[in-house]
């Protein structure tokens, strides 16, 4: 266990070229394609559980 007081920082600029950081959001949008696929299918179940317990509505 450290003595020291807890430093608080604060990061104010980042220095990227501009080619590094569009190669870096098109790898970020490419990665959340499979994640919007697992939370619709978890929306899909919720919604289904919902649906059976409390009936859909449309007779």
């Amino acid at each position: 266990m450290s003595n020291e007081p807890n430093t608080r920082v604060t990061v104010v600029d980042i220095q990227m070229p501009f080619l590094s950081m569009v190669v870096f959001m098109v790898k970020a949008a490419i990665a959340s394609i499979p994640a919007v696929f697992i939370l619709t299918v978890i929306a899909s179940v919720f919604m289904a559980i919902l649906s059976a317990l409390f009936g859909s509505g449309m007779h």
